[in-house]
């Protein structure tokens, strides 16, 4: 205790005393008005005192002996509080600990205020840090508010995380983001027309940075992030938030407003993707607004939603082929194959284009077949079919009436191959598989062409060229 009081006197001595002279004022002049003298606050002293508190403190935490722990801490929490980080980690067990170890009211009061003002007081004093700036603190005082306030200062709650995870971006704390996302949907739930926006915002924010650090080679946690982008991704999609028209109504003139703003328009269209309202006339805008500025794949694949929609599938395929290129370049093969088939059916469906259905097909089995998913090739499958089932290659008298059904062959044998790849097809190939082979060749058919049909297996002619048995 002498050497504190030696301190305090010492350093009132080192405080110069502010002399405020009065000026002798003039008739008629009022006196200048005299500005307060500013004063520093000065930085708490770290005593040899603090520094046996925080070891005896940080080994009692270590332990897990929290009510050990509480008075050393307190004692360098409010006298030198600026003596180390591990004021605040361990401090925010203790206080945890305290809170759920007691049943006294005031107390679970007192204990909650703190866990708070042990947030603010370490961004004051380590805000700065580099790996725990204070936009992670921001965020571990988010947590806080949630954990000792629930529902009860939720909109404080969503405001610090909310912060955090603008701040510290692909580095946030996977919690954090979870936590704004569910924060922002109970404030949603309370004001669905006033909150909408800014639930759709958070969400777009916490689901594109837990993608991020999915995606990344070198987070260890990645896997965790995927869960929980699955996890928020859920959470939207049953909020009714997601609803295209309601989007349309928050989106159409930020759309218009944004033109020039391709990070915004990109946003946009990525959220109209994910919650398939890709049949939106403001989705097509921003994916239009977004490709002339800078194109990528879900612009490319906005534009050419927006070209079949008008009728123009010749247009869109164009456009996919772009979203295809960029897809790739990207590495999102998941994507390509959608856009691949896409292609093939307008293709098939509205253009006949037979053959061009095909390589488009094919393509997009092969790239599920390189990225092993068998789940999407059932679909291309029927699609060939369908592609064989619709054609003639053969001529139009009566010969090549007989041999033109040897198409169905072929086609039976695709649908059959979507259903063995791809279960999620079956009802409709089989479906597909009793109507067509109902057109086969007849024996007695058969039997007026012998040299056409000698053996057990036939090649099916024209753009075709499938071998297959005779059935």
């Amino acid at each position: 205790m002498k050497i504190r009081n030696l301190f305090v006197i010492a350093l009132a001595a080192a405080v110069p005393a502010v002399v405020m002279a009065k000026k002798p004022k003039k008739v008629g002049e009022e006196a200048p008005v005299q500005s307060a003298p500013v004063v520093e606050e000065a930085e708490p002293t770290i005593t040899e005192e603090c520094v046996i508190n925080v070891s005896l403190f940080h080994e009692s935490v270590k332990n897990k002996q929290y009510a050990d722990a509480y008075e050393p801490w307190w004692s360098v929490y409010t006298t030198c509080p600026n003596a180390n980080k591990s004021i605040y980690t361990d401090g925010a067990k203790i206080v945890e600990a305290l809170y759920k170890a007691t049943n006294d009211k005031a107390e679970k009061e007192r204990l909650a205020n703190l866990a708070i003002e042990l947030q603010d007081k370490r961004i004051k004093y380590f805000g700065n840090d580099p790996k725990y700036p204070k936009a992670y603190i921001l965020g571990e005082k988010g947590l806080a508010y949630i954990d000792f306030y629930g529902d009860a200062k939720i909109a404080e709650a969503r405001e610090c995380l909310q912060q955090s995870a603008e701040g510290m971006g692909a580095n946030s704390k996977i919690m954090v983001l979870v936590k704004l996302v569910d924060a922002s949907y109970a404030i949603y739930k309370q004001d669905p027309n006033g909150k909408a926006e800014q639930f759709i915002g958070d969400y777009q924010l916490a689901s594109n940075l837990l993608a991020e650090q999915a995606g990344s080679a070198t987070n260890k946690n990645a896997d965790i992030a995927a869960k929980q982008k699955d996890y928020v991704d859920n959470i939207f999609a049953i909020s009714g938030a997601a609803d295209c028209s309601k989007l349309d109504e928050i989106y159409g003139a930020v759309v218009q407003a944004n033109l020039t703003n391709l990070d915004m328009l990109q946003k946009i269209a990525k959220l109209y993707k994910r919650v398939k309202c890709t049949e939106s006339d403001v989705y097509f805008a921003a994916c239009e607004a977004a490709h002339k500025l800078q194109p990528t794949q879900e612009s490319a694949a906005g534009c050419a939603s927006m070209a079949a929609k008008k009728g123009d599938y010749e247009q869109a395929i164009e456009y996919y082929d772009q979203a295809i290129k960029l897809a790739m370049v990207e590495d999102e093969m998941e994507d390509v194959a959608d856009y691949q088939y896409n292609a093939a059916f307008y293709c098939y469906n509205n253009l006949k284009k037979y053959p061009e259905a095909r390589k488009y097909a094919q393509a997009s089995i092969a790239t599920l077949n390189g990225i092993g998913m068998s789940k999407g090739q059932g679909r291309c499958y029927i699609i060939i079919g369908m592609c064989y089932a619709g054609s003639r290659p053969y001529g139009n008298d009566a010969k090549g009436a007989i041999l033109n059904k040897t198409v169905y062959w072929a086609a039976v044998d695709k649908f059959v191959k979507a259903k063995q790849v791809d279960p999620s097809v079956e009802a409709q190939a089989t479906e597909f598989i009793s109507t067509y082979s109902k057109y086969y060749p007849t024996k007695e058919e058969r039997f007026d062409l012998p040299n056409e049909f000698s053996g057990s297996t036939f090649t099916v002619g024209g753009w075709i060229g499938e071998t297959t048995n005779i059935r």
